[in-house]
Formats: C-alpha cells, sequence, structure tokens
C-alpha cells in the first residue's frame, strides 16, 4: 500500500466547542491506483487530503505513507516526504506569475535539501525532465510563456506537470477541475490518466466533478466524517 489510513481521527477545538471532521477512518491506497474521494461540503473531504498530504495531523490513529508511519517522522523529513513522495494539483493552479512555465515546473527541483533526489540534478538533467514533462503536457511551445499568458486548462497542465516533476509516487488533487470549462476539464483529466498509467502514480482526487466518478477505479463516499460503506465502490 501507498497510503494507508488506521482509525483516524481528527478533531478541531474553538474554545470549548470540539468538532470531529474525521471518525475513525480506515483506508488503503495501492500504488497506481485512480480514487475519486467525494462527499457534501464538510464530509471531510478536505481534511482526509490534508493528511495524506502531511499538511495536516490526525487527532488520533495512524498514517502511512509509503511504507512510513508518519508520526514517527521529524520535521526535515516530513518536508523531505512531501517534496519527493507526493505532488500537489489545486484548482487555482497556484502557478508564480513572475515565472515562466519552464521556472514553475523546475522549481520544486530547486526547494529540494542537500541529499534529496532533486538536489542531486544538475542543470543539465533538471532542463532534461522539465522538457520531456512539458512535451507530454502538450506545452513544450509555451515553455518560455508566463501564467498570464495561459488560458485555464493550459495552467493547470502546468500545474500536473510541476507535480510531476519529482516523480511521486502520490499525486493529490483538490477539484482539479471546478476552474475550468467542461471542454478543458476533459482534456486535463485525460492528461491526468494518461500519466497515471505511464507514470503508475496513485492518483486521489477531492472533487464534486462526476466525470472525475466516471474515471476513476474507485469512489469513496464521506458523510459527517465517515465512509458510507454501503456507497465505496471498487
Amino acid at each position: 500500500m501507498v497510503v494507508a489510513l488506521n482509525d483516524v481521527w481528527k478533531t478541531y477545538s474553538t474554545g470549548k466547542v470540539k468538532f470531529d471532521a474525521l471518525k475513525g477512518i480506515d483506508l488503503q491506497f495501492k500504488r497506481g491506483e485512480f480514487v475519486a474521494v467525494a462527499g457534501p461540503s464538510g464530509s471531510g473531504k478536505t481534511t482526509i487530503m490534508n493528511i495524506i498530504g502531511l499538511i495536516d495531523t490526525p487527532s488520533r490513529g495512524a498514517v502511512l505513507i509509503d511504507g512510513r508511519e508518519t508520526a514517527s517522522l521529524n520535521r526535515d523529513e516530513l518536508t523531505r516526504m512531501r517534496q519527493e513522495v507526493i505532488g500537489f494539483v489545486f484548482q487555482s493552479f497556484n502557478l508564480l506569475p513572475v515565472l515562466t512555465v519552464f521556472e514553475n515546473v523546475e522549481l520544486p527541483l530547486l526547494l529540494g535539501r542537500k541529499g534529496s533526489r532533486s538536489a542531486a540534478l544538475d542543470k543539465a538533467r533538471r532542463k532534461e525532465r522539465v522538457e520531456r514533462l512539458l512535451e507530454e503536457v502538450g506545452l513544450a511551445d509555451k515553455r518560455f510563456n508566463r501564467p498570464a499568458e495561459l488560458s485555464g486548462g493550459q495552467q493547470q497542465r502546468v500545474a500536473i506537470a510541476r507535480a510531476l516533476v519529482n516523480e511521486p509516487a502520490i499525486v493529490i488533487a483538490d477539484e482539479p477541475t471546478a476552474n475550468l470549462d467542461s471542454e478543458n476539464g476533459t482534456r486535463v483529466l485525460d492528461l491526468m490518466k494518461k500519466v497515471n498509467a505511464e507514470y503508475g502514480a496513485t492518483f486521489i482526487f477531492s472533487t464534486h466533478d462526476k466525470t472525475i466518478w466516471e474515471m476513476a477505479t474507485r469512489i469513496i463516499f464521506l458523510h459527517d466524517g465517515k465512509i458510507e460503506r454501503g456507497a465505496a465502490t471498487a
């Protein structure tokens, strides 16, 4: 399993009021899966994505990423895991406007700490990897453009390339088609499915988009912080 959540709870406190966002979640994700996490607002989708992405920690329970229990990792090890094992695709693209397309995709490689895989890449190998990915997402001819010069669909494709540049085992996609029209949304999803097949990365989506549900190998439905057992499909 590339990801495992074992009896995971997440409790938030506001003053004297406590709220359980997740209630005993048990989930496993295999390498190469294409999984949709669905449910109404407040169901716990974002909390699960943040915990898998190591942005948040559970109140209790165990989280294993790539075979390692995250509670045992120190801050540097968690940072390295976020950089090397996990890629992120956001609905708002989150590209840096002052950088070119090439520079946005290359950025995660430049942020690698000493001793990391990305830090070991010299300039020529970084260039080769970024250009290969831009070719994959159909934007090699836009490498010197800035995000403002691209359509929404093109910006999301840049974001996908950036998420993949460190060759992660897991890609977390938070509503990746929410800001796209249906045509561009379909193109982006087709690209993600192609990348999933070619690279073997596990894709985990938080989404209301039924097109993603139709493409998913599995759908996990949440309600009030719990998995709706009868609705989860393989």
